[in-house]
């Protein structure tokens, strides 16, 4: 099994700074992509970063200029530095590991963490 790990949610101020961090666990051959998603009560689950195998990133137009998707591929592990943050950005972020073979011969299967709440408040 396959195991996401997150970690660096809390609660800051608006203008302020939060680093997320996720790490997937367990036997992994090949991976196509990581992400992070977040969703706020009331509102779907929504793309906020992805970076792929070959370090391609892809941001939600509220994330572009303020958030920076990076990873670290020997490490199975992503991160995501969030500035400037505001009020519109609370909510549950959650790591996303996108087709993860756990052998050359595995079906691709995509995982999920259980999330880090994100609060931005004065």
């Amino acid at each position: 099994q396959v195991q996401l790990v997150e970690s660096g949610g809390g609660l800051v101020q608006p203008g302020g700074s939060l680093r997320l961090s996720c790490t997937a666990r367990g036997n992994i051959f090949s991976m196509n992509a990581m992400a992070w998603y977040r969703q706020a009560p009331g509102k779907q689950r929504e793309l906020v970063a992805a970076i792929n195998s070959g370090g391609s990133t892809n941001y939600a137009d509220s994330a572009k200029g303020r958030f920076t998707i990076s990873a670290d591929n020997a490490k199975n592990t992503v991160y995501l530095q969030m500035d400037s943050l505001n009020p519109e950005d609370t909510a549950v972020y959650y790591c996303n590991a996108d087709r993860v073979r756990r052998r050359s011969w595995s079906v691709a299967t995509d995982y999920w963490g259980q999330g880090t709440q994100v609060t931005v408040s004065s």
